[in-house]
């Protein structure tokens, strides 16, 4: 799963995951997280993969963190670790030599989504191939979740 952000600027809502490359736009904030949804497809570029876009929690009045949830995450892992290698410019050779390995085919096989690293893996080849990205682990928070505790805040409060 991936963090994302819709934000208003202006009559338009921008929508982006900056850790697989996906930017996008729409007029309202449901169609700018569809079209989020689809950028990340086209950024996977598999046939089956579809992508889900949930708003989380609201940042400010007019931006929001989303939640890109794949439907093979092995997929999504390897179009993170391709936009970041072709970003920096770097070869596959390149990466393995970063990684201390002999054969870039392990590498590869990460990045064409054949192997489906551990988390540990994950952010070792992460930082091979964009050393200035953090792997972060956070409890999923949703609205969803957080509604009803806050209609139970108003309620004791009511009642006080």
């Amino acid at each position: 799963m991936l963090i994302g952000r819709i934000e208003k600027h202006g009559r338009w809502w921008v929508a982006l995951c900056e850790l697989v490359g996906a930017f996008t736009q729409g007029r309202s904030r449901r169609e700018a997280m569809d079209n989020l949804a689809e950028v990340v497809e086209l950024r996977v570029d598999r046939p089956r993969f579809k992508a889900t876009v949930t708003e989380l929690e609201p940042i400010r009045r007019d931006v929001f963190t989303v939640l890109i949830e794949p439907s093979e995450p092995a997929w999504l892992a390897a179009a993170v670790l391709r936009y970041h290698r072709v970003r920096r410019g770097l070869s596959l050779a390149d990466v393995a030599k970063a990684l201390g390995a002999a054969s870039r085919n392990a590498y590869a096989s990460y990045e064409q989504g054949q192997r489906e690293p551990t988390l540990g893996k994950f952010s070792e080849l992460l930082r091979a191939v964009a050393p200035g990205i953090a792997l972060v682990l956070e409890p999923r928070a949703s609205a969803a979740m957080k509604r009803p505790l806050a209609k139970a805040r108003k309620a004791g409060k009511a009642a006080a």
